[in-house]
């Protein structure tokens, strides 16, 4: 095992503390910090720190896949890294975005070589082959957009709003409430001329005004939509994604809620710190809500509009430990609350036989595996390899929050397990 120092990603919605407060640096940051990102991508890969110096992850698996990630993993992923470990910083909304399925990955990735783009390019849709599931553990309190909401409710909410100028537009639902119906809709708004798109935001701007006006101190479902189509509207005037989040569940959170988005599931997210993880690939459809490439018509290639209800991933609780198991081949993620119980320091489990990232992000831990210790500060984090054994996270604080990354083999593995350490 080894400790492992991520890629800070620099966007323009990131936070000029929250990255460098987790990690020990000074604050503010001369550039926003948006993500840091704890994987072996080519893109930015982290960097751990051996015996022979600081190797990039990426290196480090590619000279010896079957070592780092285990011959079941290597086998199965081409020996190559499943998944993408990040923390993200949010202190503006995020693009309006869904991510392709693998085949659609694959097919857009080729169509875009065929037609001699850059990787680099800023009009790039896909980067990379792969699908990119993904799931988001709040950290802090945390506000997304995931999913188009029930269309029975988000016909009420429109006709509540009262605007006028929405009228023509509900001939595009008809009677079709279903995906049929939702994605007439959303076509229709995401590709209407300037004029009409000032014209129509403004008006369901002033709309969302009185109708909060009217409901002045309530909470519930509509007017949180409200709300939230007003702030998206002063940090992205005259931008499709305003209207766009009308249709859309707003989802608030709290440190340990997940999210699971497969592939086609619209979303944004709005403000806060939370770990993420995903299927290792940076490609992204966005749909508003950004001064990158947008690309509707093949955003609209890739939606699923079905509606659901909000995509909670439910952990599997054992003690202080949360397990994440989400419907995917490349990764799962543990939540550990660890500290001090009857003068000893409470631990976590995690088994050998799959690569594993270890996150600290509260107080500090100290990782044992036989006589080798690894400590981790809040914001520090470790690599894993496959074939180390058993090893062991044990709490050095009072209090410590670790996660833990991994893949979800087929062929037997152990699962963490919480315990106590006493010595």
């Amino acid at each position: 095992m080894y400790p492992l120092r991520g890629a800070v990603r620099h966007y323009s919605w990131g936070s000029h503390t929250a990255l460098a407060e987790l990690t020990g640096r000074p604050a503010p940051t001369e550039e926003p910090e948006a993500e840091l990102w704890l994987g072996a991508h080519p893109v930015a890969p982290a960097t751990v720190d051996t015996e022979d110096g600081a190797v990039p992850l990426s290196d480090l698996i590619a000279r010896d896949p079957e070592g780092q990630l285990g011959p079941v993993c290597a086998r199965q992923f081409d020996g190559r890294l499943p998944f993408l470990m990040k923390v993200l910083a949010a202190e503006q909304p995020l693009s309006l975005q869904a991510h392709p399925s693998r085949a659609q990955a694959r097919e857009g990735f080729a169509r875009e070589n065929a037609a001699g783009i850059p990787l680099d390019a800023p009009h790039r849709n896909y980067r990379d082959d792969n699908h990119k599931p993904e799931m988001v553990v709040a950290l802090s309190r945390f506000e997304a957009l995931a999913g188009f909401r029930a269309l029975t409710e988000t016909v009420e909410f429109l006709r509540d709003l009262g605007v006028s100028e929405l009228t023509p537009y509900a001939s595009e639902f008809g009677d079709n409430l279903d995906a049929t119906g939702l994605r007439a809709l959303f076509t229709a708004w995401m590709t209407l001329p300037t004029k009409s798109l000032v014209e129509l935001t403004d008006a369901v701007l002033s709309g969302c005004e009185r109708y909060l006006d009217a409901r002045s101190g309530s909470e519930d479902e509509f007017t949180v939509a409200a709300r939230t189509a007003l702030e998206l509207g002063l940090a992205y005037p005259e931008d499709p994604g305003v209207l766009a989040s009308l249709l859309l569940n707003r989802v608030s959170m709290e440190p340990g809620d997940a999210l699971f988005l497969p592939a086609g599931n619209l979303h944004a997210y709005l403000r806060g710190t939370a770990v993420e993880i995903m299927a290792n690939s940076d490609n992204v459809l966005r749909g508003g809500l950004t001064s990158k490439h947008v690309d509707i018509p093949e955003l609209l290639r890739v939606l699923d509009f079905e509606a659901l209800d909000v995509p909670w991933e439910r952990p599997h609780i054992v003690g202080g430990t949360s397990v994440y198991v989400p419907p995917v081949r490349e990764f799962a993620l543990v939540r550990a609350e660890l500290g001090l119980a009857d003068g000893a320091s409470t631990s976590v489990a995690f088994g050998s036989g799959a690569p594993r990232i270890v996150q600290c992000t509260a107080g500090a831990v100290e990782l044992r595996r036989g006589v080798q210790t690894v400590g981790l500060e809040r914001g520090e984090s470790a690599w894993i390899p496959a074939t180390d054994p058993d090893v062991t996270v044990r709490s050095a604080s009072a209090h410590a929050t670790v996660f833990g990354a991994t893949v979800p083999l087929r062929e037997p593995t152990r699962w963490p397990g919480t315990g106590q350490a006493t010595d």
